[in-house]
């Protein structure tokens, strides 16, 4: 159990070895733990050395002799605290970098690429990826949504989503079928920059979602965990007729 949730925190297993041994022994040298761990002496220095850039242990010195120890176990959540603020110190500056290099990444594709392509996205994971497009859009977003079966495909994605597209200054407008998540969303449209156009549930509900933005349409299928994205002006536009009638007529 020790070995299972030790590696899940970035700990490798002679890593792991040592740290759950040096617990019984306490500050040793390195030739005793090497003893009682069946691991060369000079990879437990290596180890060791590894150990405490991680600041999961320490060395000091009694005379010409040099002892290990590893830090106590109720320090451990500290360590994790720092990994995760260090990776999203590291993270925010990739974003940085990326935001850098994107305008000449874009100018790179073709001219063909930017105008009609047609792509498909299967898993949760790539559902995700097919939405992150939409937060790049220059103009209101017009969407069919059931916001329960959207919660249902993707929970964890869409709070954090809703923030993102807010921050953004994205406007999007929702037809949704008249249910209880649909209602409690469109609480919350002004904060979100939202206008949610309720229909009825029982005769016109629906589960996949469609948005269409600048000359993209995503059709989204929660239940089946896919989605096709069409990059064209044409069928964008159309989409875009055929939603503004029915909304306006809602």
């Amino acid at each position: 159990m020790y070995e299972k949730i030790l590696s899940k925190i970035g700990l490798q297993e002679k890593e792991i070895t040592v740290y759950i041994k040096c617990l019984e022994l306490g500050p040793q040298t390195a030739s005793l733990i090497s003893t009682k761990t069946n691991i060369s002496r000079p990879l437990i220095y290596n180890i060791f050395e590894k150990l405490i850039k991680k600041g999961l242990a320490n060395k000091s010195n009694i005379g010409s002799t040099t002892y290990f120890e590893v830090i106590s176990p109720k320090n451990l959540i500290d360590y994790l605290e720092k990994e995760e603020k260090e990776y999203l110190k590291k993270n925010n500056e990739r974003k940085k970098d990326l935001k850098k290099i994107i305008p000449s990444l874009s100018a790179l594709q073709s001219t063909l690429q930017k105008k009609t392509t047609i792509k498909f996205f299967e898993g949760k994971k790539a559902l995700r990826q097919a939405y992150e497009d939409t937060l790049s859009s220059t103009e209101p977003i017009r969407a069919y949504a059931n916001i329960e079966e959207m919660h249902k495909g993707l929970p964890f994605f869409f709070p954090e989503y809703y923030e993102r597209r807010t921050k953004a200054g994205i406007f999007i407008y929702t037809i949704c079928p008249d249910n209880k998540a649909s209602k409690l969303r469109k609480e919350k449209d002004k904060e979100e920059l939202r206008e949610i156009k309720l229909i009825d549930k029982d005769k016109y509900s629906f589960g996949p979602e469609m948005n269409v933005y600048e000359n993209k349409v995503i059709f989204a299928s929660w239940k089946e965990e896919m989605a096709i994205v069409i990059t064209s002006k044409e069928i964008a536009d159309l989409h875009k007729k055929t939603f503004d009638a029915l909304w306006n007529n809602i």
